[in-house]
């Protein structure tokens, strides 16, 4: 089977909920790039999938015959495949008929037409109403100028009609990752296995140090991470966290079973704030519209943005993120990885996405064989 990169006799009876994210994201993709359909729609297409995998999903959507409409927040692939961007915001939306390479320059030049618009609207405006003013003063002395005051009238109506599209509001996400300090030897491993995926490795991860975790789906990444955060994953040899070292962890697929069915403002709340400050907080992730709504139906990159947050308000100093950025839209990706330029503690963060995994120190890899090594550049198989 091509998605899973085996042959049938070996891959045909494994059960699609035995498969990692990335094999079941391949795998799901496969039917309609080889389908008779010829509009295809894809949402999120690149989430869970490595970096190789990325590279198949940019080679095959570019070599593609099909008008493909896909949503995506990798600037990697949006660069590599998109022909045209279009970008929802306003209550609206608008298309630049050209590469992501060069959308950030025309948003910002369309921005500044719509400021130019509504500048030349508002005077007009203002000299509309110093006419009627003017009219009616007037007309106190000669009835002379009530037609004119009703033609301006007029004019008045059709210009207020006219309003000039409205200017989508900036995204202002503030997050505040603190942190604190801790032993020097922030995670010691010796001689780990994680059952059934790695072979015995060993490592130090120092505090402040910022290490990118890469490999294959289904090679223990998120194991080895939830395993940090004092999750139940089997396991040979031994780990531990250094002095004052809180770990806090971000999971890939949102799994929170605690929080499903609760408010975001009473979750914000149970952290130890009053209302208030629950909501400045939410407002700081641009939550606060959702603070009524359970956890359960937010948008994946809500839920990414409350996971975030919950980490702030848990005062951790050693991060554990799972592919933080998979749902988040860019400016909260940005606003991630600015915050992430601020904290003070450690960070171990397993990511595909290329542009993010510019920022890490140095990397730990896992191999298709089970082994783990260290490397200071990105490495994939």
């Amino acid at each position: 089977m091509a998605a899973l990169r085996q042959p049938f006799s070996d891959a045909g009876d494994r059960r699609a909920g035995q498969l990692s994210g990335g094999e079941q994201k391949r795998l799901a993709l496969e039917a309609p790039l080889r389908g008779d359909d010829d509009v295809l729609l894809l949402d999120e297409p690149d989430n869970y999938l490595y970096v190789p995998g990325k590279e198949w999903l940019e080679a095959s959507l570019v070599a593609c015959p099909k008008t493909i409409l896909f949503v995506s927040h990798d600037r990697e692939l949006l660069a590599r495949v998109a022909t045209l961007v279009v970008t929802l915001e306003a209550r609206g939306a608008w298309t630049h008929g050209g590469t992501f390479a060069t959308w950030h320059e025309a948003r910002h030049a369309r921005l500044d037409r719509l400021d130019e618009e509504h500048r030349r609207w508002r005077e007009e405006q203002k000299r509309l109403d110093a006419q009627v003013t003017e009219l009616r003063q007037r007309l106190r002395y000669s009835d002379a100028f009530a037609g004119k005051l009703r033609a301006t009238q007029s004019k008045i109506r059709r210009h207020e009609a006219d309003l000039p599209r409205e200017r989508p509001k900036d995204q202002n996400v503030a997050m505040r990752l603190e942190g604190g300090r801790t032993g020097k030897r922030a995670v010691t491993i010796e001689g780990l296995t994680l059952v059934g995926l790695t072979q015995p490795f060993s490592t130090e991860i120092l505090f402040d140090e910022r290490e990118g975790i890469l490999g294959l789906n289904g090679t223990g990444k998120s194991h080895f991470l939830r395993l940090l955060a004092g999750g139940a994953v089997r396991h040979t040899g031994s780990w531990k966290l250094g002095a004052r070292v809180v770990p806090g962890h971000f999971s890939q697929t949102h799994d929170h079973p605690e929080l499903v069915g609760r408010r975001l403002l009473d979750i914000v709340m149970d952290r130890g704030l009053a209302r208030g400050q629950a909501m400045a907080s939410l407002r700081r992730y641009e939550l606060q519209e959702a603070s009524d709504q359970p956890f359960e139906t937010l948008s994946g990159g809500q839920q990414a943005r409350l996971q975030i947050l919950l980490l702030e308000l848990g005062g951790a100093t050693l991060l554990l993120f799972d592919e933080p950025t998979d749902n988040l839209d860019l400016v909260s990706a940005e606003a991630l990885k600015h915050a992430l330029g601020g904290f003070s503690g450690t960070v171990l963060c397993v990511t595909h996405d290329r542009w993010f995994m510019r920022s890490f120190d140095r990397f730990l890899v896992f191999g298709r064989d089970g082994t783990v090594r260290e490397a200071l550049d990105p490495v994939w198989e």
